[in-house]
């Protein structure tokens, strides 16, 4: 299908959800990393105790922190 012939179904309020291959859909720059970092055991129990005082685990205080930082 042409993309004007979709941007008209959708335009229409069609649905164009099965000309969509949703098996391979990424979201630009969300795509994972993973890395290794040495840090000083204070600021990992820092880290701990902030994490568990909001109920958050150890990763995702650090994802939220950077994210605040650098998103």
């Amino acid at each position: 299908m042409k993309a004007a012939k979709f941007d008209e179904k959708f335009d229409n309020g069609e649905s164009v959800i099965d000309y969509l291959d949703l098996k391979n859909i990424r979201k630009p720059n969300l795509e994972l990393k993973r890395i290794n970092i040495d840090i000083p055991v204070w600021i990992v129990e820092s880290l701990d105790k902030e994490a568990k005082r909001i109920g958050i685990s150890r990763q995702a205080i650090i994802k939220m922190w950077l994210a605040e930082h650098f998103g």
